[in-house]
């Protein structure tokens, strides 16, 4: 028999193609509740494909006796307990590097819709209601030569503070470890400080994964330290802001807008933030490109081929690969 992978929803083709050869795999069904299922399927399962919106805990592991490895399609894995992985031997794998440029491109689209007020001018020309061309009308704000202030400086936020160059922004980074590269090579500065980097910073891009240590790091305090000209944009996990906190900012004028691709309770978003007409959002799109999604997959499907072969697989987590 062949090993049977269960995929908790469908990937591209592109990663089934490589896996369907030598693998039996099964697709829960999407219109049925995942918890249930996975009780049911797992049983039976070598290996898991989850999404990040899919929570694996040690309970759902110890369902899966024969479990060798879950895939997550996705960079962050908070979603999977790594500890109780660890001590079931169970290997979990991500997919990094390949939703870098994409994640950028849409920080930036953030950036210029929010200040640019793009959205608003879209909906002004779709009800016929633009009044003609006037000195002072819509007027947005300017980015070029402003400062740019990345929080996390790793891929992601490297790819974003690199584009920022481009319009010869100031760019200033904090980030867990010193990235000299970045300073030697393109500029960057580094600030020890997050007080400090939020004072000084036009536009703010999060940047960071979704840990114990990053929850509620932007809540009043530093959304206080920031400018009333400031923007705040943020890609990588809602819970990294404290979004009730966010809101009143945003309401009371504290900072001038904000760009978000990811929010506190996926997939609700409260009404008092779609009331708010200082943010653009967008609905967790940040690796929604044809090329990004697809080598994604590819990373899934090369990583199950990896363990079922008994090699180490290239993208085995960080915590398991002591």
């Amino acid at each position: 028999m062949k090993p049977k992978v269960l995929c908790t929803h469908h990937i591209p083709k592109k990663g089934i193609v490589l896996l369907e050869k030598n693998f039996d795999i099964e697709v829960l069904d999407n219109n049925l509740t995942v918890s249930d299922q996975l009780k049911e399927k797992l049983p039976e399962a070598q290996y898991l494909i989850s999404l990040l919106s899919i929570q694996i805990s040690k309970h759902h592991m110890e369902l899966a006796p024969n479990l060798k490895g879950i895939a997550n399609y996705a960079v962050g894995y908070n979603n999977i307990d790594i500890e109780a992985a660890k001590e079931l031997g169970i290997k979990v794998t991500n997919t990094p590097d390949v939703l870098t440029n994409a994640t950028a491109d849409l920080v930036w689209a953030l950036i210029l819709a929010v200040t640019r007020r793009i959205i608003e001018g879209d909906a002004i020309c779709r009800q016929n209601s633009f009044p003609g061309w006037s000195p002072e009308y819509m007027l947005g704000y300017e980015v070029t030569g402003k400062t740019l202030g990345i929080i996390g400086a790793g891929r992601i936020g490297s790819a974003v503070g690199k584009r920022g160059i481009g319009f010869d922004m100031k760019i200033i980074y904090k980030s867990m470890t010193r990235k000299l590269e970045l300073e030697e090579k393109y500029g960057f500065i580094h600030y020890p400080s997050l007080n400090d980097l939020l004072g000084d910073a036009d536009i703010v891009s999060l940047n960071v994964p979704y840990t114990n240590e990053t929850h509620h790091l932007i809540s009043k305090k530093e959304l206080e330290e920031m400018k009333s000209s400031s923007y705040l944009i943020n890609t990588t996990r809602g819970k990294v802001i404290n979004e009730s906190d966010l809101i009143e900012a945003l309401e009371t004028g504290l900072i001038a807008g904000a760009g978000l691709d990811v929010f506190y309770e996926e997939p609700f978003i409260s009404e008092r933030m779609r009331k708010l007409k200082n943010i653009v959002m967008t609905p967790h799109i940040g690796s929604a490109t044809t090329n990004a999604r697809n080598a994604m997959a590819i990373i899934v499907a090369k990583n199950i081929i990896a363990i079922e072969a008994g090699n180490k697989p290239p993208n085995l987590v960080p915590e398991l690969n002591k």
